[in-house]
């Protein structure tokens, strides 16, 4: 057995979403999957204002990442304040996670490759080359680099390799 775990864990407070958004999110990343969801007793569900056997949390995992979505309550909203970010290798995997998280949510309202999906969790779709076309030692460079981002809500690895030449 394993004594290797995940310390720090993202958990989600949606109003009455998280079954809908923990299996949406499954269906559009790889190695995803639901691992257990609670329902909510007669008892902690009074306490809750929720109703009793409706969903309390979902236990889920997002390509090997867990997450934990929670049916609170209109008493917290998703802000930009934190977001998820999602690494790509390609400008297809790009246009792929933005197209899937965008769809239903708000891309136009957000740069810099940050959008919120339907249910207002914001993402950020960023290349892996972006890094180090920011930090490679070269000022004029990621000084080009970052006005390209600035410029564009889905990024587009052609355009800021360009603007790295």
């Amino acid at each position: 057995m394993s004594d290797r775990f995940q310390r720090i864990s993202p958990f989600l407070w949606f109003n009455e979403e998280a079954e809908e958004a923990a299996s949406y999110y499954v269906s559009v990343f790889d190695n995803s999957r639901i691992l257990a969801s609670t329902r909510y007793d007669s008892e902690s569900a009074k306490a809750a204002h929720r109703p009793a056997g409706s969903v309390m949390t979902v236990a889920f995992e997002l390509d090997g990442q867990h997450f934990t979505a929670l049916n609170g309550g209109p008493v917290f909203a998703f802000t930009p304040a934190i977001s998820l970010v999602v690494n790509c290798r390609t400008q297809e995997d790009i246009d792929r996670y933005w197209d899937a998280l965008s769809k239903g949510g708000a891309p136009a309202a957000q740069q810099c490759g940050w959008l919120a999906d339907r249910f207002g969790v914001s993402w950020q779709i960023v290349p892996l080359q972006l890094i180090e076309l920011l930090t490679s030692g070269d000022t004029a460079k990621a000084q080009r680099v970052m006005k390209a981002v600035l410029a564009m809500k889905k990024l587009d690895l052609n355009k800021l390799e360009a603007a790295a030449a």
